[in-house]
């Protein structure tokens, strides 16, 4: 029998190797490393079996035909962040072209086409865009980002005609809604819940909606040692105030996660009383409603810090993402897959964004979490053990099974 992790394990250290020099995995889109990936997973794709072509945004496409009631979509992205891992994106690329490869070997026929779809950027690092070609799949992509610019003046457009795509033809990549049957991602769960549960693979619920709001404090600089503590407005005393109300919200409420990961502080002199405070505010929930309450509850909460300090204030949502819900007809076969591979089927929701989010706008979303060590992931000790993998593999298999079955 074939060890299916140990080929999961294999392949995925040979893509890795597909990376611009330094620590860990560097595989932008549209370059060369992202070009050798393609190269790699075409001729992994057609030994499993599947008919394969790059579409116009540069998504690498296998296909295998199937009974004609329909199409299933598995995926995930070839690109990595700076220094990141060589697990994340990718292993839900290969990870689904295994369990094809191995339901031929068992002799197993679909009675629906199935697609492999390998993403170009998910990451969103070298254009100021993402999801492009998830939301082409989808046919949501809109196409005023192909005139945006990476920090070498390159436009979206010529990188992708400069990797032999048509972006032109991006809108004509869009599926067909009633032929689509659903959508499955597997992906390294890049937190720590299901190894402190001891559990190699989870079952993922939803996928959080985000928010950003612009937060900007203005109060009055002066010198440090001249303006009395009383007389003071400093800006930044107010947005530390905002700050610990974000930390208290988020700890206070259930399923919400809040971060301030930058304040901007002008003049920043040591000895200076900050006079303005420029921050963002990232909230993420699964459920939209608490999402946008909590927006709103830190909107009201600086208000009334800048009434109570004397300090002007601007709030200005700048970003919102809504809630992508797993289905819950693939939820439950995903569960029952893990189950009988042995797992628990523990179920968790994703606190980050994939693919699937995107997805989402065409049919039925699910996702298949697998264990990471530690934690880690954006990081180049970034990891999942063999053996996961290869559960990772039967339960893709074992999910395709039951949902030609349904």
């Amino acid at each position: 029998m074939s060890d299916w992790g140990a080929r999961a394990a294999g392949h995925l250290e040979a893509l890795a190797a597909f990376s611009a020099e330094g620590p860990g995995v560097t595989r932008l889109p549209y370059g060369p490393h992202h070009l050798a990936a393609v190269d790699y997973l075409t001729e992994l794709m057609q030994d499993a079996g599947l008919a394969v072509h790059l579409d116009a945004a540069a998504t690498l496409v296998g296909r295998a035909e199937g009974g004609g009631a329909g199409t299933f979509y598995m995926g995930s992205h070839q690109d990595s962040v700076p220094q990141g891992g060589a697990f994340d994106g990718i292993a839900g690329v290969v990870l689904p072209v295994l369990a094809m490869q191995k339901l031929a070997e068992e002799g197993v026929t679909l009675p629906f086409a199935v697609e492999i779809l390998a993403f170009a950027d998910e990451e969103g690092v070298r254009f100021p865009t993402a999801l492009v070609g998830s939301r082409a799949v989808a046919g949501t992509v809109d196409m005023a980002v192909l005139d945006m610019v990476d920090r070498d003046g390159v436009s979206l457009r010529a990188a992708l005609e400069g990797f032999g795509c048509d972006p032109e033809g991006i809108p004509a990549l869009a599926r067909e809604r009633g032929s689509a049957l659903g959508y499955l991602e597997a992906h390294i769960e890049q937190g720590p819940v299901l190894e402190a549960a001891g559990d190699a693979l989870g079952v993922v619920t939803g996928i959080c909606g985000i928010e950003r709001h612009a937060l900007r404090l203005v109060g009055e600089t002066g010198h440090a040692g001249t303006v009395p503590m009383a007389a003071r407005k400093d800006a930044l005393v107010g947005a530390a105030r905002v700050i610990a109300e974000v930390d208290s919200l988020a700890q206070a409420t259930p399923g919400l996660r809040a971060t301030v990961g930058q304040v901007d502080v002008r003049p920043g002199a040591v000895n200076a009383v900050p006079g303005e405070v420029r921050m963002p505010v990232e909230l993420r929930c699964e459920d939209d409603t608490t999402r946008e309450e909590a927006g709103e509850a830190i909107a009201a909460f600086a208000s009334l810090v800048a009434a109570e300090m004397g300090l002007g204030l601007e709030v200005r949502r700048t970003y919102a993402q809504p809630a992508a819900p797993c289905d819950t007809a693939l939820r439950a076969a995903l569960v029952q897959a893990v189950k009988a591979g042995g797992g628990r089927g523990m179920e968790l929701t994703s606190g980050a964004t994939h693919d699937a989010s995107a997805i989402a706008d065409l049919c039925p979303i699910s996702m298949l979490f697998v264990r990471c060590r530690g934690g880690v992931s954006h990081r180049p000790d970034e990891f999942a053990a063999p053996a996961d993998l290869g559960a990772g593999v039967s339960a893709i298999a074992e999910t395709l099974r039951r949902v030609a079955d349904a």
